[in-house]
């Protein structure tokens, strides 16, 4: 029922990050480039999906796939290739047909299938790349459909099992460990740094509600632009040393090889403040000195200490991994019965035309003379009539369609069903 969908997949589980190239579109006519891939190779349909860690192509044909595709593929994507390079390749490649092919979109979806289980950013990404496709006028009813339907299993995953809960990530981690101090949104809160780690932490504390944030770099540019999105305040690294209003928490990540929030200038930055202050540490090696950790009240916060929590984390993501496993298996027979029906709806499209086209005929030629004849009450009369035989004329046989279908339903349930 579903032989007419297929997947040609090379991802992180197949090969080398770096080798994944070999099978991603050129940047440039990547249109006119997929167009032609699904021309020569008589593709009804065709979803191509790229990210940092797969080269995904999903199309659609009721023809005989060749078991040579890959190379095929690689070869008309990219020509510049060895016929080496396009061997190797295309031996990791995986090409996957009807419900496995099914299957491993909805765990892709699912981020089963992903670097990090559970990370949300593929749905995303998936989307993207399927209006892309659909805007270049690759796609059709076919992958409508299962795009539909993917999207709407990936968050019955996400919604009945914890594949996406419990935070993997350093900086989302990082990140609850501080909410847990229950840091108030007015907190005064110094992010020491402003690259990329910094930037993500940047985004939690946003997200959170935290206004009163005050940004150091040794780039001021860098600095001024991570404090501008947020409208916060940004200072140049050298007047850490001379800032003397106090703080709440102090976040650090910088590409200092040393430390560089020595016990002097901790002191300084309290302004003689003696609470307990909350210090989040994101460098290797650690920008604030050992010796600041044990001389001052602090609840400090490094990377060492989160990795235990990581490994538990993805510990029960695995596990969950498994539960959605299932639910997916429990999806594909739900997959089948949409797609069966879809195709009935599409071979009784053309009946309510042709229904409308005999009414029209039997007004016009057939009785066209008697009706003619008749008077306005009269005719109005039979045109309700006709109208009403119309309707109904439809309505029958796509009603009996549904009845088989629904029938089908149970019989496939029944024979599911454990003895």
């Amino acid at each position: 029922m579903l032989d007419g969908f297929h997947i040609l997949t090379l991802t992180h589980r197949d090969a080398p990050l770096e080798a994944l190239a070999h099978a991603i579109v050129p940047g440039e006519n990547t249109a006119d480039t997929l167009e032609q891939l699904k021309s020569a190779m008589g593709w009804e349909e065709l979803l191509y999906l790229a990210t940092c860690n797969r080269a995904t192509y999903v199309f659609y044909t009721q023809e005989p796939v060749s078991a040579q595709l890959p190379g095929m593929v690689l070869q008309h994507i990219r020509p510049e290739l060895s016929e080496t390079t396009v061997m190797e390749t295309a031996a990791r490649m995986r090409l996957l047909h009807g419900n496995e092919a099914v299957t491993h979109l909805l765990e892709v979806a699912a981020s089963m299938d992903s670097l990090v289980v559970g990370e949300r950013e593929i749905i995303r990404q998936l989307r993207q790349a399927y209006d892309q496709c659909k805007s270049w006028q690759l796609t059709g009813d076919h992958l409508r459909l299962l795009m539909g339907f993917t999207i709407e299993t990936a968050k019955e995953i996400y919604t009945h099992t914890g594949i996406g809960r419990k935070a993997l990530s350093v900086v989302a981690l990082a990140f609850g460990e501080m909410q847990k101090t229950g840091l108030r949104p007015n907190a005064r809160i110094l992010l020491v740094g402003a690259g990329e780690t910094n930037s993500l932490y940047a985004k939690f504390l946003v997200k959170a509600g935290y206004r009163n944030v005050t940004v150091f770099n040794r780039t001021f540019a860098k600095a001024e632009a991570l404090a501008a999105t947020h409208q916060w305040r940004a200072l140049s690294l050298d007047e850490l040393a001379f800032y003397s209003e106090g703080f709440d928490a102090l976040v650090v990540c910088t590409g200092a090889t040393s430390a560089i929030i020595t016990p002097e200038l901790y002191q300084q930055l309290l302004a003689g403040e003696t609470d307990k202050k909350v210090v989040v540490d994101l460098s290797i090696p650690h920008n604030v000195a050992r010796e600041t950790t044990q001389q001052f009240p602090m609840t400090y916060i490094e990377i060492e200490g989160l990795k235990e929590t990581a490994n538990q984390n993805l510990a029960y993501r695995e596990q969950e991994r498994e539960k959605a496993a299932g639910l997916i298996q429990e999806r594909i027979y739900a997959f089948r019965d949409r797609w069966h029906e879809r195709q009935v709806e599409r071979a009784l499209a053309h009946i309510p035309e042709e229904v409308k086209a005999v009414k029209e005929r039997a007004l016009n030629e057939v009785y066209g003379r008697e009706f003619s004849q008749l008077d306005p009450q009269a005719q109005e009369l039979v045109l309700r009539m006709l109208g009403y035989m119309e309707k109904k004329c439809v309505a029958i046989p796509i009603k009996a369609a549904k009845e088989v279908a629904l029938r089908g339903r149970k019989q496939r349930k029944q024979v599911s069903l454990p003895a």
